[in-house]
């Protein structure tokens, strides 16, 4: 296990230039959902509150639900760029608050975050104490020259934040389960504290296939990028000849669609999968703002998106 977070704190070096203790500052998990779920539990008592955007990934929510906590939703609209608007949050709010999570590139709408959005986050985080748990899994699932940062890149981000990622998307080991957290001290030992009495680690097999992705060299990734920049531009193009609205991402693997006006996020996912057999995912199923949009994965081989691109104009939305 030593050896694997040396190899992800010389990676996250290499890639953000964001130096890491791998004894003290680094966890291996099993894969990011495993930490993402966990913790909560360290960290959130029961009836305290937690920052969650909507819509997002679920397991922020549950996890908070799990360890008892309130999650107080942060809703994220297109009129602010699908960012969280930080100056929403009533300061009684802010100041029960024990974390906040994050997630750029986001899934499910594909926004970015930048360097000013990220200096207000450790600001906030700062002024409340809050611990802000950011999931940057989409870092290295990007395109047209567009790189993500990290949130730790920010000066004073480690005294806050801890920053999960994995190798699932970035070196196609989905399924393999290994992913890592990194940031601030406390927050990684409370983390390990819960991992110790639940799990017994990653299979050392996959710690070894971890340590040599992370230590591959950067044309590896490059070549998974531009595989889902020709599905992005597949996509993209399709969809627009079939009269959806669409803007192409610069990250992550997933196109965020605006829905027709005469169908709700469900209505139109339910024709799609009845009529013709493409299935996608209704936005409301993220979270209520997520309401009046579909969500699709960029996850199939080009000639099945030319196929599900096809299937959708036939039906004449």
């Amino acid at each position: 296990m030593e050896d694997l977070k040396v190899a992800i704190a010389e990676w996250y070096e290499e890639r953000f230039s964001v130096r890491l203790d791998p004894q003290s500052e680094v966890i291996a998990l099993i894969g990011a959902k495993e930490g993402i779920a966990h913790i909560s539990l360290a960290f959130i008592n029961p009836g305290d509150l937690a920052l969650v955007p909507t819509p997002a990934y679920p397991v922020y929510n549950i996890g908070t639900i799990f360890a008892g906590g309130k999650p107080y939703f942060v809703p994220l609209f297109k009129e602010n760029g699908f960012l969280a608007d930080l100056t929403s949050i009533p300061a009684e709010v802010a100041s029960r608050a024990k974390m906040m999570w994050l997630n750029y590139p986001n899934n499910p709408t594909a926004a970015v975050a930048d360097e000013d959005f990220f200096k207000s986050v450790v600001e906030f985080a700062h002024r409340y104490h809050v611990i802000v748990c950011h999931d940057l899994t989409y870092s290295e699932i990007c395109f047209d020259e567009y790189r993500p940062m990290s949130l730790l890149q920010i000066e004073g981000a480690k005294d806050v934040c801890i920053e999960f990622h994995s190798l699932s998307k970035s070196f196609n080991m989905t399924g393999w389960r290994i992913g890592f957290a990194m940031g601030n001290k406390e927050a990684i030992k409370g983390l390990s504290l819960i991992k110790s009495n639940v799990d017994s680690g990653v299979f050392q097999a996959i710690q070894i296939a971890g340590i040599k992705a992370l230590r591959a060299t950067r044309e590896s990734i490059l070549e998974i990028q531009k595989v889902y920049g020709q599905r992005r531009d597949i996509m993209v193009k399709g969809l627009r000849d079939a009269g959806f609205k669409v803007t192409p991402p610069k990250a992550t693997f997933y196109l965020w669609i605006p829905v027709p006006h005469r169908y709700t996020s469900v209505d139109l996912a339910t024709r799609l999968l009845t009529e013709v057999g493409v299935v996608v995912t209704p936005g409301n199923g993220f979270g209520y703002p997520g309401e009046g949009y579909i969500r699709l994965a960029l996850t199939q081989h080009e000639s099945r998106l030319l196929e599900a691109t096809e299937r959708i104009k036939s039906i004449g939305l």
